[in-house]
């Protein structure tokens, strides 16, 4: 996932708290838009699925789980040698 062309509606997890994730996610829904999808990688994937529920339960009620796709990516390391990466997206929609 490159972050250079990443749409505005996208929120890329990685190794911040959940809660900014939950911040930018309701910062989204607030600006008009009515979808916000998260995006995770590895070890991240379980933090996209905490703040997707983090968001439907205490702050956003109306929010429902329009899709979630799961898949994985090649990545190739620093050596050369190549791994395979586990990826999410849920769209969460008003």
């Amino acid at each position: 996932m490159p972050e250079q062309n990443v749409p505005e509606n996208v929120v890329l997890v990685g190794k911040k708290p959940p809660t900014s994730y939950v911040l930018a996610v309701i910062t989204q829904f607030s600006n008009g838009r009515p979808e916000v999808v998260l995006k995770a990688r590895g070890k991240n994937i379980s933090k996209a699925v905490d703040v997707a529920e983090i968001v439907k339960r205490r702050f956003i009620h109306a929010i429902k789980t329009k899709n979630i796709e799961i898949g994985t990516e090649e990545r190739v390391l620093e050596n050369g040698t190549k791994v395979n990466v586990s990826t999410i997206s849920i769209t969460l929609s008003k």
